[in-house]
C-alpha cells in the first residue's frame, strides 16, 4: 500500500495552478489573488465624522457649556458649503465631510438645539469640551494610497471584496474558478425516485460530490448518470474533458475490479490505480486526459467523501492557487474511546467535534462502515487515528475539521 503523503504528493504534482485571469469582483468570492493589490487612493478619501453631531472648532468649546450658531446642515454624500468660523457650528451626519474651519465633532447626545424663531439664528448648546480630531476620521485613516492591501495568494472573503469595492475596483486578477464535472455510472443506479428493482441502489454519490464541489468554491457540473455501456461512458468522459477543468468519478477503482469506467479511463487517460494505506478510501485512481485531472474515487459513499477530502479537494484547491491546499489538523481530546484494530493503515474515523472548556472534544458520530453515510452526515470532523489499538478517552487526537 502507498503512504497517504506519497499518494497526495502524486496528485498535487499533477494539479498545477491554472493561468491567472481577470474576474469581476462580484464573482470572486473564495478565489485566490494572483497578484499584489496596491491601493490607488485613500480610504476614506476625505475627512469625515464618525458620529451624528456638530462640527466645531475645538477652541470654541474649550470652556463648556457654550452656545454656538448653527450655520449649515451637512448630510452624508453632500459637500459642505460654509466655512465654520468663530462661535459657529455645522450640524453633521455620520460619514459626512468635515467642513473647512472645523477640527472636531461633538456627538449629538451632548448638545441641545434651540430652533430659530422670530428672526434669530438656530443655536446649539455644547455641554462638553472636546479635543481637536474628536470623532473625526482623517483621509487615509483605513488605507493610504500606495499601500499594499493584499498579498498575492490571498483567499478572497466577503471582507476582502468589500475593500476592493471601496478602492473602486470592478475586476481583480485571480486564479480562475474551476468547472468540475461529476459522472455516475452503472446499471444498478437509480436517481429518479422510482421504486427499486432487485439489485438496484439509489445514486447518492453524485449529489454528494456535486455538493462537496460547491462547498470547495468550484463550479460543479453534473455530467449525468451513464449506463454500463462503453460508448456512453466514453462520450460522457470525453465531453467532460472537453468542457471541464477536472472530472470526478466514483466506483470501479479497486484492485481486480472490472468496471466500464476503468476500461474507458485506461484507454483515454494516463491513469495510476493506487491502494493507499488509509481506511476508509483505500482505492484511488488518478490521472489526466491532456491537462484535465481525473479523480477516480471509491464507490462506497463514505469512502467517496473521505477520498474527496484527502485528494480531490486539495488537488482542485492547488489548481486554483491556494497556497495551503490541504486541511490543517488540530489537536482535540477524545471524549470517549476511539478503538480500532492494527491493519497497517491510518484510520479516518467519523466524529463530532465540539468546543469544550477552551478546547475541542470529539466523539464517534456512529457506525464506521464505509457504507454508513448517515454517520458521515452527522459528523463534522475526521479523527486521524494512527495504526494500532486506537485512542483512549482523555487522550489527544489529531482531527480534520470538515464542516
Amino acid at each position: 500500500m502507498l503512504p497517504l503523503d506519497a499518494a497526495r504528493e502524486f496528485v498535487l504534482e499533477r494539479c498545477g495552478r491554472r493561468r491567472p485571469a481577470l474576474c469581476r469582483v462580484a464573482d470572486a468570492l473564495g478565489l485566490v489573488t494572483a497578484a499584489e493589490i496596491v491601493a490607488s487612493e485613500d480610504i476614506p478619501s476625505f475627512p469625515n465624522t464618525a458620529m451624528d453631531g456638530f462640527a466645531v472648532r475645538s477652541e470654541d468649546v474649550a470652556i463648556a457649556p457654550c452656545e454656538l450658531r448653527v450655520v449649515e446642515t451637512i448630510a452624508a454624500g453632500h459637500a459642505p458649503e460654509v466655512t465654520v468660523g468663530a462661535g459657529e457650528a455645522s450640524r453633521i451626519m455620520t460619514g459626512a465631510i468635515i467642513p473647512p474651519g472645523a477640527d472636531a465633532v461633538v456627538m449629538v447626545e451632548r448638545t441641545i438645539v434651540t430652533p430659530a424663531e422670530n428672526g434669530s439664528d438656530e443655536t446649539v448648546r455644547v455641554e462638553i469640551s472636546v479635543p481637536p480630531g474628536n470623532h473625526v476620521r482623517p483621509a487615509g485613516d483605513d488605507i493610504r494610497a500606495g499601500e499594499l492591501v493584499f498579498q498575492a495568494g490571498t483567499v478572497l472573503t466577503a471582507g476582502h471584496l468589500g475593500v476592493l469595492c471601496s478602492l473602486g475596483m470592478t475586476d481583480v486578477e485571480v486564479y480562475p474558478r474551476l468547472r468540475v464535472g461529476v459522472i455516475s455510472t452503472g446499471d444498478e443506479l437509480v436517481d429518479d425516485g422510482s421504486p427499486l428493482r432487485p439489485g438496484q441502489i439509489r445514486d447518492s454519490n453524485r449529489r454528494t460530490l456535486l455538493s462537496l464541489l460547491k462547498r470547495a468554491d468550484v463550479e460543479p457540473v453534473d455530467l449525468g448518470l451513464a449506463p454500463d455501456d462503453l460508448d456512453a461512458i466514453t462520450e460522457a468522459i470525453s465531453s467532460g474533458a472537453a468542457t471541464c477543468d477536472a472530472i470526478v468519478t466514483s466506483g470501479g477503482v479497486s484492485m481486480g475490479d472490472f468496471d466500464y469506467v476503468k476500461a474507458v479511463l485506461d484507454r483515454v487517460a494516463d491513469m495510476r490505480w493506487m491502494q493507499v494505506a488509509i481506511k476508509p478510501a483505500k482505492p484511488l485512481a488518478f490521472g489526466t486526459i491532456g491537462d484535465v485531472p481525473v479523480f477516480g474515487l471509491p464507490g462506497n459513499p463514505v469512502s467517496s467523501m473521505v477520498s474527496f477530502e484527502l485528494f480531490a479537494r486539495p488537488g482542485l484547491r492547488s489548481m486554483m492557487g491556494h497556497p495551503h491546499p490541504t486541511r490543517p489538523t488540530v489537536v482535540a481530546t477524545a471524549a470517549e474511546d476511539l478503538l480500532r484494530r492494527t491493519d497497517g493503515k491510518t484510520h479516518f474515523m467519523r466524529v463530532h467535534a465540539a468546543h469544550v472548556d477552551g478546547g475541542i472534544e470529539v466523539r464517534s458520530a456512529g457506525g464506521q462502515g464505509s457504507h454508513m453515510l448517515w454517520a458521515m452526515a452527522k459528523s463534522n470532523a475526521l479523527a486521524v487515528v494512527p495504526d494500532g489499538d486506537g485512542v483512549r478517552a482523555g487522550e489527544p487526537v489529531d482531527v480534520l475539521l470538515i464542516d
